[in-house]
């Protein structure tokens, strides 16, 4: 059973009318504050959702080492009490910065700032990041990012990992030298976290080729990371047919990337689980949800509880665990008579998912396009709670009718 305690869309004027339907937001939930963010807006809110003021990318720090582009990421660092915003920068001669500013409070004008090109990593890379991951461990901030050549090849992938007792030097405003650790992989890609890593990061990639799951982790006192390589069932990364209503497409852009894990931690063990799109198979005949929990000393799979049906397509899941260990999704399903509808839900004690609408659109988008991730995070205040990014479609097919929503929920 799924209880949602708060539903906010995000009206126009909180998102600047900045919103597309690619739409990727992030939400995330201090002690009484809320920051979303998504493709091209955030917003701001100190009292808990009530009130929210429309946070401008674009201006909101220099643009001398490029112009924002796009991609957003936001989290709340529970222990040492600051915000962490990511933010992806267009392209400029070749390359772009990815950007980290951190504040305590999230309030304008405190926010601390650094940025890393690829070249400030290693002078020989001349390339651009794109599709960024963040997550924290007890000790360390944890980055991803793909990496693409100036003709857009994909090159590599790597890992960037920080002190977070130095980040909190640096949220409050007091000099502090960053220390950035950085792993790098040419063979795995689209790198995704856990939520709820502990003393150890977890990440994952997979390999349809291979029927597997690539496994990582990067301990927080150790400076090596360890992989394995973890057999899964097997699912499409091809076809993503799926028409909604009058025929209208909406995963004309989905793919099979890792979007969704989460660690739990619990007197049967620790588990870890990925989530991700499938297309459609013989006897799956709707776009559906791959899911693989995994045991964490084993490294076994112990359960794969998809989420599919024989008459709805569902697709671009995420996830993330409750301070009490309980995992939550975030996701969308459309079907022949329903536009892109978004949903959460969590992973019940008889590994099956129980899932809630949250929000319905009225249209689907114009050219097809939807995607390509969203957010669940613990909540602070509330040990079952969780906070999830969605969004939908209201009154038209343009990016401009995207209405972004943040979801408190609990099982």
């Amino acid at each position: 059973m799924v209880t949602i305690r708060d539903n906010i869309g995000l009206n126009d004027a909180s998102t600047g009318t900045q919103t597309g339907t690619v739409g990727e937001p992030s939400a995330a939930a201090s002690w009484s504050g809320m920051f979303v963010t998504g493709n091209w807006y955030a917003c701001r809110s100190s009292d808990a959702g009530r009130n929210w003021s429309f946070v401008d990318p674009f201006t909101s720090f220099p643009s001398d080492r490029g112009e924002f582009c796009c991609d957003q990421l936001v989290l709340w660092e529970p222990k040492r009490k600051f915000w962490v915003w990511l933010l992806q920068y267009s392209q400029l001669g070749g390359t772009n910065i990815f950007r980290v500013a951190l504040s305590p409070d999230a309030s304008p004008g405190s926010w601390h700032t650094w940025e890393v090109t690829p070249a400030d990593v290693n002078p020989s890379w001349k390339s651009w990041f794109d599709y960024p991951d963040m997550a924290v461990s007890d000790d360390h901030l944890y980055l991803s990012f793909n990496q693409y050549s100036t003709s857009d090849a994909w090159l590599r992938a790597s890992v960037f990992r920080y002190s977070l007792d130095e980040l909190l030097g640096l949220s409050r405003g007091r000099v502090a030298l960053l220390t950035r650790e950085q792993w790098t992989t040419t063979r795995h890609g689209s790198l995704r976290f856990v939520v709820g890593a502990g003393d150890t990061m977890w990440w994952a990639s997979n390999d349809i080729d291979a029927g597997a799951l690539h496994v990582f982790a990067w301990p927080d006192a150790g400076s090596a990371v360890e992989s394995w390589v973890v057999l899964v069932g097997g699912w499409n990364s091809d076809d993503y047919t799926a028409p909604g209503p009058a025929n209208a497409p909406w995963l004309s852009r989905c793919d099979d990337r890792v979007t969704g894990g989460w660690r739990t931690a619990g007197t049967g063990g620790a588990r870890l689980g990925w989530l991700w799109s499938s297309g459609r198979m013989p006897n799956r005949p709707k776009p559906f949800i791959r899911a693989v929990t995994i045991d964490e000393s084993s490294l076994r799979v112990v359960a794969e509880p998809d989420v599919w049906s024989p008459t709805i397509a569902w697709a671009y899941p995420a996830a993330g665990t409750s301070r009490r260990g309980r995992v939550g999704l975030s996701a969308f399903f459309g079907s022949a008579t329903q536009h892109p509808t978004h949903v959460v839900g969590v992973l019940a004690t008889d590994g099956t998912w129980s899932t809630k609408r949250t929000a319905a659109s009225t249209h689907s988008p114009l050219q097809g396009k939807w995607g390509d991730y969203v957010t669940v995070k613990p909540h602070p205040r509330r040990p079952t709670g969780l906070i999830a990014s969605g969004f939908t479609l209201q009154g038209g097919q343009d990016r401009r009718n995207v209405e972004p929503n943040v979801v408190i929920f609990a099982p």
